[in-house]
Formats: structure tokens, sequence, C-alpha cells
């Protein structure tokens, strides 16, 4: 009978990090989801869940902080501006550091990168409440929790992605409302709970409700894509891997231990022992280089079954953790153009559209609803463009275009109208369009007008980062002219000029994904020479052609 020693040996313990660690194995309850194609749901929605908690605690914690300011000013005797820079700071880090958020999710995946993120958010906030100087501030907020933001937001934006095709832009829209409802929430809760336990304690609350985003990071299981014709060749795979792994201690010593008259007992029962020990490595070297063969046929296979693009994004994964080639594509580096001009026009209606009441004379109370009635309008313009873009028959980047179009003449309407139902317009419209942006910007890389969902992972890291510059440079840049002009027109005026500037770079996407410029050039260049119009006309087939020509004759 076996010792209580001997039994609790051989029996694994249920320590807690080996409960964690089997719970995000392929068969735990966060171990990676297998679908057969795209779901466009499943998983997903628990995933875009998780994507609108924590775009309230990122971007809608961000967005609301200015009720904290005055307490800080107060606090710490400082001016407006050097407080202004705590959230400065945040975005300028939270944006700038996107590509080590790409690293760490290719290397760690995604559901330990957000969870760490959303520890550093949680730690970052929580001990504001015991600085003492606005440098600490600084660093918490602007720095510790900056980079918490930037860990959370991007990888939970791209699974989210991932896990739908022909919905994405309508969940993405929908999830990426919880900013929107955070300001509402946020806004009159804390300040109602400063009055009664004070700043330093309201923060420590926001801390810990910071701290969900940690159950939100775990939720993110990866996903693999397995299609269903390809089931009999994997089991036929790990059949195989069983029966070598079944053999490996049961090896047959086919060796006879006959005697041989010719040779002495103990001689020859040594050399059968020396013999057998051979076999024995022999066969066991062999079984042992079968099983490796199995395991490194069943990886390739697992590869093989995903489609064309996740087979690229797998490959591309594994080989390069921060890949600076799309950089190289003219398309991304005119999308990448695009984000940072028209950044620009992101800042100045939040900053200054109150001042700007003002200053015409509406009161301040009232002047005050103006970013109430923008986050009602942004909710409604995220989801309208979702549904839209979800329709699929529409060309999306178009649809990106003349929202940017539009918001650049509403930009300069701030400027021209007069009264508050004048600006409540402005603000209505601007809410509406700034709602259709800021949803589908992000997303958009994903289409292949862009980058593709393959390179998605790679590409979203490095164009937030070139973003980063114009949120950092736009606050600055809008205050210096109004510091010069003494007129808050003047900043609305700028971003319309660089907003303006991103919708000429948005429109040159297009044409230099599908080689239009290029092709444009060729033609040009051939026009001049004899003989031209035949080349042309042989080797320039446009794009619609190519889409609905159906007739063989057409070829012949």
């Amino acid at each position: 009978m076996p010792s209580t020693k001997a039994i609790s040996a051989e029996t694994p313990s249920l320590t807690l990090p080996t409960m964690v660690l089997w719970a995000f194995r392929s068969e735990g309850c966060l171990g990676p989801k297998v679908y057969s194609e795209v779901p466009d749901g499943g998983w997903g929605w628990i995933v875009a869940v998780a994507f609108f908690i924590v775009e309230a605690f990122t971007y809608g914690v961000i967005k609301s902080f200015g009720i904290f300011l005055k307490d800080l000013m107060c606090e710490f005797n400082e001016s407006n501006s050097r407080v202004s820079w705590i959230i400065s700071i945040c975005v300028f880090v939270m944006t700038f550091t996107a590509p080590l958020s790409t690293v760490l999710s290719n290397r760690f995946g995604f559901q330990p990168v957000v969870m760490f993120g959303g520890l550093l958010i949680s730690l970052g906030t929580i001990s504001t409440a015991f600085t003492s100087y606005i440098h600490q501030i600084y660093v918490t907020i602007g720095i510790v929790a900056g980079l918490g933001y930037c860990l959370t937001f991007l990888p939970t934006v791209t699974i989210l992605s991932q896990y739908f095709s022909r919905q994405r832009s309508l969940v993405t829209a929908m999830a990426s409302t919880g900013e929107s409802f955070a300001i509402f929430a946020f806004a009159p809760a804390f300040t109602e709970l400063k009055t009664h336990i004070g700043w330093r304690y309201t923060i420590v609350v926001l801390g810990i409700l910071q701290s969900t985003i940690i159950i939100c990071g775990a939720l993110l299981r990866p996903m693999i894509i397995r299609p269903k014709t390809t089931a009999s060749c994997t089991q036929a795979l790990q059949s195989r891997k069983q029966e070598i792994i079944n053999s490996l201690p049961k090896a047959e010593l086919n060796h006879s231990l006959s005697p041989d008259p010719g040779i002495p007992s103990h001689e020859k029962q040594e050399q059968g022992l020396r013999t057998r020990e051979q076999e024995q490595d022999l066969r066991t070297g062999e079984q042992e280089q079968d099983l490796q063969t199995v395991e490194q046929q069943e990886e390739e296979e697992e590869l093989l079954q995903a489609p064309p693009s996740y087979q690229a994004a797998g490959v591309q994964a594994r080989n390069k953790l921060l890949d600076l080639s799309v950089l190289k594509e003219g398309s991304f580096a005119c999308y990448a153009a695009f984000g940072l001009f028209a950044t620009l026009g992101f800042f100045a209606p939040q900053l200054y559209v109150v001042e700007l009441s003002a200053s015409m004379g509406t009161e301040r109370d009232k002047a005050a609803y103006m970013l109430s009635i923008m986050a009602v309008a942004e909710i409604f313009g995220r989801l309208s463009i979702g549904w839209l873009l979800s329709w699929g028959r529409v060309r999306k980047i178009f649809v990106l275009l003349g929202c940017v179009s539009l918001m650049c003449l509403v930009l300069v309407l701030f400027t021209i109208v007069n009264g508050f139902w004048g600006l409540a317009l402005c603000c209505v419209l601007y809410g509406f369009l700034l709602g259709n942006i800021a949803s589908t910007h992000i997303p958009m890389l994903a289409e292949d007008d862009v980058v593709g969902i393959k390179r998605m992972p790679l590409a979203v890291g490095i164009y937030v980062c070139i973003q980063s510059f114009a949120g950092l440079a736009g606050p600055p840049l809008g205050g210096i002219l109004v510091d010069i002009t003494q007129n808050y027109s003047s900043a609305f005026y700028s971003c319309a000029i660089g907003t303006g500037i991103g919708a000429l770079f948005l429109g040159l996407v297009r044409p230099t994904k599908t080689g239009c410029l290029c092709t444009k050039k060729r033609i040009s260049s051939h026009q001049h020479s004899p003989g031209a119009k035949h080349v042309i006309e042989d080797n320039v087939v446009p794009e619609e052609i190519l889409d609905i020509s159906p007739n063989p004759q057409a070829q012949s």
C-alpha cells in the first residue's frame, strides 16, 4: 500500500498560480477560442463589452479630468497652464509609446499586456492622491497612467477588429460610445463626490474603479481559425502523436538471448546486454524524432488551416515584433499624414468653445452646456457611422473623407455664427462628425485600402505614435495664437487648416494603394512615343472592368 507521502507527491497541488496558468491555456476558460472562420460574434461580444469598459476608463477619464483642474490649482497654487500639462503629458505618453504596446502584444499576447496596463492605470491614479507637488502628478498621471492607457486601449481595439469582419464597423462604433457615456456619468458623479469626501479621496475611488480594466484584459481571449475541412487531418496527427507517446515506455527488445555454443555464457550475456541497450537507445531516439516531427507537422498544419491573411499575420508576428516596413507603403504614409494633421482639429472645440461662447456674450452657466451638447451628438455620430459602414455598399474610406471635409467647414463655421443657438448648432455638427471620425480612423487600418487586417496589429502602433506629435503640439499652438491675436477664433482657424491638409492626404490613400497615380504617370510618358496607344490599351485595364467582366470572350 503506497504511503501518504507518495500519494501526495503523485497528485499535483492545485495552487493559485497553477489554477491561473490552467485558465489561460487552450483547455482553460480563458484560453484561445477556436473558430472555423471569423465569427462576427461569439466571444467577440464579450470582447466588445470589455472594450466599452476600457474606453470609458481611458479616454472617458482623460476627457473628464477637467473637473479636478480647479482643485489642483488651489491645492498646489499653480497656474492653469502648468496644471493643463498633466493631460498633455498623459496623452503624449499614451500615443507616443504605441509601438511599445505593439511589441509587447506580439511578444506576450493581448491578455497580459492589457492586464498589466490596467494595473499601471490604477496605481498611477491612486498614487496621485498622495502627491505634494504638481511635478509628482506629471509622473503619476502623465507617465505611469499614460503608459497604462497605451497598453490597454490599442490591444483591445485590435483584437476586437479580429473577432468581426462584416459587422466590424458597427460593433466598434457601438463599443466606442463608452467614452461618451463616461463623460456623462463621471463628470456629475465625481463633482458631487468631491463635495463630500474631497478631491484626493475621489481620485482614490476613481483609481479603484479603473482596476476593472484588469478583468477586461483577462477576457481578451486570442482567436484561432481552424477550418472544419481539415479536421480529419488534425485527428490523424493527434492519433499518430498519441501512438508514439504510448510506445515510448514499451520499447520492444527483439534480441535473441539463446546461448551460442562458440561463445562463453557470461560474454554472450554481456554482449547481448550491450546490443540491447544500443538497440533500445536507437528505437527510443527514432520515436522521439518521430514525435518531434509530428509536433512540427501539427504546428505547420495549424498555420496552414488559417486563411491566407491570418497565415501571413502569424508568420509576421513571429519574425518581427515591430515592423517598420509599413512606412514604405504609400497608402499608409498618406494615411499617417492624415492622422497627423487631422488630430490638430480635435482639440480646439473642447478647450475653447466655452470661452468662445462667453466672449460672444453667453452666460458661463449656459456656455458650459456646449460640451454636453457635443457629447450627446458624438454618441449619435458613432452609432450612425457604424450602421452606415456595416451596410456594405459604400467604400469606407470615401465616407471618412466626406466626414473630415465637413468637419473642416464646421470649424470655420464656429468663427462665423453668433449667439448661443448658433454655437449650439455648430457643437451638434462637430460632435456628430467627431463621433464619425473617432470611431473609424483606427479600425480603418484594417481595410484593404490602407494596410489590411493582417498588418493592422503592426501598423496601429506606428500610426498612433505619429499622431502623438500633433496631440502634443496642438494645444500649445492654439494657446499661442490666442495669446497673440487675443481672439479665440484663431485657434479654430488653425484647426480648420490642419484638418483640411489631413483631408488632402486622406484623398490620396486609395489612389496610392491601387497604383492609379503611377498608372497615370506611365500613360503620360507613353503618349509621347509612337505606338503608345497599343501599349496602353493592352496593359492598363481599369479596376472596375477587372471586377465585373465574367464574359470569357472579353479576354480574346
